[in-house]
């Protein structure tokens, strides 16, 4: 039986006023949350000109995803991050993996 990766792909919009480099700097900060909650095997984080967020991380398989997407709330390394992140501008969706290449 073959492993299927999971796509966590995830869009928001910064609350007005916050600083770009100390939220991707607050996304850093989440790695031992990441490291604890297990499974990911890459991570990318990129904002469009319209300043529409991306936070789009791949993980070993959907207990994975889900296992973290349920703990970040609870997670004191996520504070600042969940602070610059507007109220109601969160959308996130797993996906199953059919194709990866280099």
């Amino acid at each position: 039986m073959t492993q299927e990766h999971v796509s966590e792909i995830v869009t928001f919009r910064l609350i007005p006023g916050s600083d770009a480099a100390a939220f991707t700097r607050a996304a850093a900060d989440l790695a031992p949350f990441i490291e604890r909650s297990g499974g990911m095997i890459r991570r990318t984080l990129s904002v469009d000109e319209t300043g529409l967020w991306t936070d789009h991380v791949i993980w070993e398989d959907m207990a994975a995803a889900q296992r973290a997407a349920q703990g970040i709330s609870k997670a004191p390394e996520a504070a600042a991050l969940m602070a610059m992140i507007a109220p109601g501008e969160v959308q996130m969706r797993h996906a199953r993996i059919t194709l990866q290449q280099p």
